[in-house]
């Protein structure tokens, strides 16, 4: 048998799959083929490597060459190059932005160096179709250790640890498996939230995606430890890699004894079944989401009860999301000390962003909580694209709130981000420049969680709806300093009243906004102008007859006629018929089109 002495990983996330990296394993294993090195060389699809703005990412083992931006027609050249010569391609390496030159290994790179990677660990370092892969890293082996303890014994294990739920309540996680091992009945149940909804946010998928069988142990364990023999995944069905991973994994860890009956030679029995979603966002929410699971309208219900009381059909189940779940078997093959050891005093161990918006390095990265939100959008996400100024960050998704320049050394924490106006949120991170407009961005939010009220309230359900409308109003110039009072009021009053945690955090991007940025809000009703020029009704374009060289080509390219004049003689628009399309601004050669 001939020994492997190389492995080119290649990422086989979502994200690089949509930029071929299929394709470019396709070519890899020909080139390989080609010249008789396909049993010396092996091709292994990982999970994602997180750097998703320079993706696909191609690594190199054992030399660890980190190559970049990898087309399908570059197989050719890595083979026969590095792999035959030992030579590393260097167009593809990493170019860092302020040295301009190449590094090779991504230990080298800034946005891996303040990362810690608990959640993330495996991904982009294994095949996550092949449960050996996982078992050669420790896969299992926190599952060994914790049925050789009582299900007590390893529950204050992770409560010592700190580890709090990083779907966004941040409710300690320990105290939740406790709550639900005490309860007696005759079935419990272990649920996964893989309902992951948020705009902009891809930390659960990417996990599922990357490391399926970590979730598969955890969830073993939490059976174990609060007396449940079955497991749920409750995954929207938009996932359709994540879903074929998970199957594969459950598959192997029932072939290796892994899940089943007398699991590695004990008495527990735990088995785990998906069940799909309709992308309904508010499912993300637990008692919508085990609903759902029942066949029932995607609603939440007043608690108590709690699910740990009375969830799944009305069997006691514990309720945590892929990330939580993720950090479990780390904290028990490294020790709860070791865990508590990062992060802050009341948030312990790290975090998983989807860093995405107008940011230089878009991607999913791990940082120990307590990371300033400077270190995390310009050191590790490389600062603004175009060399624009930074505005504002929306962290928490569509719940979250919008955060400014003066929020930026502030340590990312479940406690300082809900100080802030804002919340942890399940990791989303979209960060916005000064072409951005705050009104606008407050409306895209309320225009999604209008969207995706379930309805059963009318605080949300008719609250946020007039909320989405008096922004619409005030984006179109129309208006009134009252409207403002008016979306003050009724926000703190949805917040107080809204029946479920998607009703009660809609209007964090409108509070924040007013109170960061009421400025901007006072220009649009006020002056009648969006200062940021994206509010397309407040919008006009003038032309500077000083610059206009009467060229005609704007009036040629007017969708509507608006512009005229002739040849050699500056032009004019009329504002009449202006529908505000931009084109005349996007042809025009001479800068003589301005928007005021």
């Amino acid at each position: 048998m001939v020994q492997v002495k190389m492995h080119l990983l290649v990422c086989g996330g979502t994200g690089c799959r949509a930029s071929e990296s299929k394709r470019l394993v396709d070519e890899l294993n020909a080139q390989l083929q080609a010249n008789g090195l396909a049993d010396e060389v092996k091709v292994v699809i990982t999970g994602c490597f997180g750097f998703c703005e320079k993706g696909p990412i191609v690594k190199v083992i054992p030399d660890n060459t980190f190559y970049t931006k990898v087309k399908p027609e570059d197989a050719e050249e890595i083979v026969k190059e590095h792999v035959l010569k030992g030579r590393k391609v260097t167009r593809l390496l990493y170019e860092d932005p302020e040295t301009k030159t190449h590094v090779s290994d991504s230990k080298h790179m800034e946005f891996y160096q303040k990362q810690v990677r608990i959640a993330l660990r495996n991904c982009g370092f294994i095949d996550p179709e092949n449960i050996e892969e996982y078992i050669v890293r420790d896969g299992y082996a926190a599952l060994g250790k914790v049925l050789a303890m009582t299900p007590a014994e390893a529950i204050d294990i992770v409560k010592k640890s700190g580890l709090r739920g990083r779907g966004g309540a941040g409710f300690p996680t320990g105290l939740k498996w406790e709550i639900a091992s005490k309860n007696k009945a005759d079935q419990k149940y272990v649920v996964c939230n893989a309902d992951e909804g948020d705009p902009g946010a891809f930390m659960d998928r990417s996990i599922l995606e990357g490391d399926p069988n970590s979730i598969v142990e955890a969830m073993a364990i939490c059976g174990y430890c609060i007396g449940a023999t079955k497991g749920l995944i409750y995954i929207r069905a938009e996932y359709p890699l994540a879903i074929k991973r998970l199957q594969v994994a459950i598959g192997q860890a029932r072939e290796f004894g892994l899940l089943g009956n007398n699991m590695l030679g004990s008495d527990f029995n735990f088995d785990i079944e998906l069940r799909y979603g309709a992308g309904a966002f508010v499912c993300g929410e637990e008692t919508a989401l085990i609903h759902s699971m029942e066949g029932k309208r995607g609603e939440p219900t007043i608690k108590p009860p709690f699910p740990a009381e009375a969830g799944f059909l009305g069997k006691p189940s514990n309720v945590n999301n892929v990330e939580t779940f993720a950090n479990i078997p780390a904290i028990f093959l490294k020790g709860w000390e070791w865990f508590s050891s990062i992060g802050t005093e009341k948030s312990k161990g790290t975090k998983v962003f989807a860093l995405a918006g107008k940011i230089n390095n878009v991607g999913l990265i791990e940082v120990p909580m307590g990371t300033t939100l400077r270190e995390v959008i310009f050191e590790i996400g490389g600062g603004i694209k175009g060399g624009k100024k930074f505005k504002a960050v929306q962290t928490g998704g569509p719940s979250g709130g919008c955060l400014t320049e003066a929020h930026l050394d502030t340590p990312i924490d479940y406690d300082n981000l809900i100080a802030a106006g804002s919340m942890m949120g399940s990791g989303g991170m979209i960060v916005m420049d000064e072409d951005d407009c705050m009104v606008s961005v407050a409306k895209f939010y309320l225009d999604f969680i209008v969207g995706e009220s379930c309805g059963k309230c009318a605080p949300c359900r008719i609250g946020n709806k007039r909320m989405h409308e008096t922004l619409e109003k005030i984006c179109q110039g129309k208006g009134t300093m009252e409207d403002l009072d008016y979306l003050d009021n009724l926000s703190k009053v949805i917040k107080d009243t809204a029946l479920c945690g998607l009703g009660q955090t809609s209007p964090n991007p409108v509070l924040s906004t007013m109170q960061y940025f009421r400025d901007e809000y006072l220009a649009h009703v006020i002056d009648k102008k969006c200062p940021a020029g994206r509010c397309k009704a407040l919008k006009s374009y003038v032309i500077n007859a000083d610059k206009c060289m009467g060229c005609t080509l704007c009036a040629k390219n007017c969708p509507v006629s608006a512009i005229t004049g002739d040849k050699k003689v500056p032009h004019v628009i009329d504002q009449a018929k202006c529908i505000k399309c931009g084109t005349c601004y996007e042809k025009c050669k001479f800068g003589a089109i301005e928007i005021r």
